[in-house]
């Protein structure tokens, strides 16, 4: 059976976000593909399978399923118009836990469109502010993760956090961010919880950044940086409950696995 692996959100390969590509006639068991994702030992594995005009798509940690993956979703979208005979200029995902996504291409630059999170403030209780070394200003709880904003870009590049502590956090993840020095705003991910101590380039997580971004500066259209070790560029824009991620897309890996 075919498998790729595709960097997201990078122009150039060995940055941005890899994750795997599984292309199905019809769904492996849960089980399955939950042991082939722990086999790749990448942050997300997505499959998907063709059914009429749309392709199906599930995403897998090592360790579980998750609701809803940008960098995989725009990975598979590379795979499909570049690999997998996909001829329109624009894919129509759906997941059974995010209804359906698109993903449109213009050129080599690739743009989903997810729903916006929606989140409120929360206190900063002890167990947020101990899992870091640097304290931050503001705390938001969306549908699976933390926000946590923090006053300079430095603060983000430099963070060391606690992971055993982020771990007993009940979230799927925590999102740092601030405004950034070249780019609108910047960000970190860290879910432990899910098996990935930091994600290099987390397009869900902007789904709840683009929001906060677009009121706190008065502006729509965005751009991003993740300041990951391996950096993703997004380009970002707000539109009313729906948020639009743009970024590249580079194939390093075609091969097969066997079952």
């Amino acid at each position: 059976m075919k498998i790729y692996q595709i960097d997201a959100f990078t122009k150039s390969v060995f940055s941005g976000n890899p994750a795997a590509v599984c292309p199905l006639e019809e769904w492996l068991s849960d089980k399955i593909m939950q042991k082939i994702a722990a086999e790749n030992n990448l942050a997300e594995t997505a499959f998907y399978v063709k059914n009429g005009d749309k392709y199906d798509i599930r995403w897998f940690t090592p360790q579980t399923e998750v609701d809803l993956c940008g960098h995989a979703t725009l990975a598979a979208a590379f795979v499909l118009f570049n690999y997998e005979n996909h001829n329109d200029s624009i894919i129509t995902f759906h997941s059974p836990r995010s209804g359906d996504l698109t993903v449109t291409k213009e050129g080599d630059l690739l743009s989903l469109n997810f729903p916006v999170d929606e989140f409120e403030p929360i206190p900063l209780t002890n167990e947020i502010c101990d899992a870091f070394d640097s304290k931050p200003q503001l705390a938001y709880k969306g549908k699976t993760d933390y926000m946590l904003v923090f006053n300079t870009e430095e603060e983000i590049l430099n963070l060391n956090p606690n992971f055993i502590k982020l771990s007993k956090l009940p979230v799927r993840g925590i999102i740092v961010t601030a405004k950034g020095n070249n780019s609108d705003f910047v960000s970190r991910f860290f879910a432990p919880q899910s098996g990935i101590n930091e994600d290099p380039v987390t397009g869900s997580a902007h789904t709840t950044l683009i929001p906060y971004w677009a009121k706190k500066l008065n502006k729509t259209t965005l751009s991003a940086i993740q300041l990951s070790e391996r950096k993703g560029y997004l380009d970002c824009e707000l539109l009313e409950n729906r948020v639009r991620i743009s970024g590249y897309a580079m194939c390093y890996l075609i091969g097969e696995y066997f079952l």
